[in-house]
């Protein structure tokens, strides 16, 4: 596979990394502005991050990528599924009892914060882009 396959996929996953981050931004101002419905629909449509994913994870066997990246791939894959499954189509409220929400919490932070590995191989500039959205939203989550 060419060095450039592997730029644009780079490219990709950056933009994946920020968009999802955007995406999930967007949900917790609907939440704190009680826009239930409104967060629900971009939540749904933030699933579709498995797409892009699947597409990194194959690049990333051809072109030889660390074994970290998968993990942080695989992270951010079952996270994405288990809000689709649980969220989405169950509405499993996750969030309300203390003993489901600190794993709950953990399992988001541990891929989202992947993604920011994923990102980073696009180089610097999406590495410093990716912490900052990274950061919003981290604030967000706990408003």
């Amino acid at each position: 596979m060419k060095d450039s396959d592997r730029r644009f996929a780079n490219f990709v996953g950056a933009i994946t990394a920020n968009v999802y981050m955007l995406l999930i931004i967007v949900v917790f101002i609907a939440r704190i502005f009680n826009w239930l419905e409104i967060g629900r629909w971009v939540g749904l449509v933030s699933s579709l991050i498995i797409v892009p994913l699947v597409y990194l994870f194959v690049v990333g066997l051809r072109t030889g990528q660390r074994k970290i990246y998968f993990v942080w791939l695989a992270l951010m894959v079952m996270f994405a599924l288990f809000e689709l499954i649980v969220d989405q189509i169950l509405r499993i409220d996750l969030r309300s009892a203390q003993w489901t929400v600190v794993p709950y919490v953990m399992f988001f932070f541990a891929s989202t914060g992947g993604m920011i590995g994923v990102a980073s191989q696009a180089g610097k500039a999406w590495a410093i882009t990716t912490v900052i959205i990274f950061l919003i939203m981290a604030t967000l989550a706990f408003v």
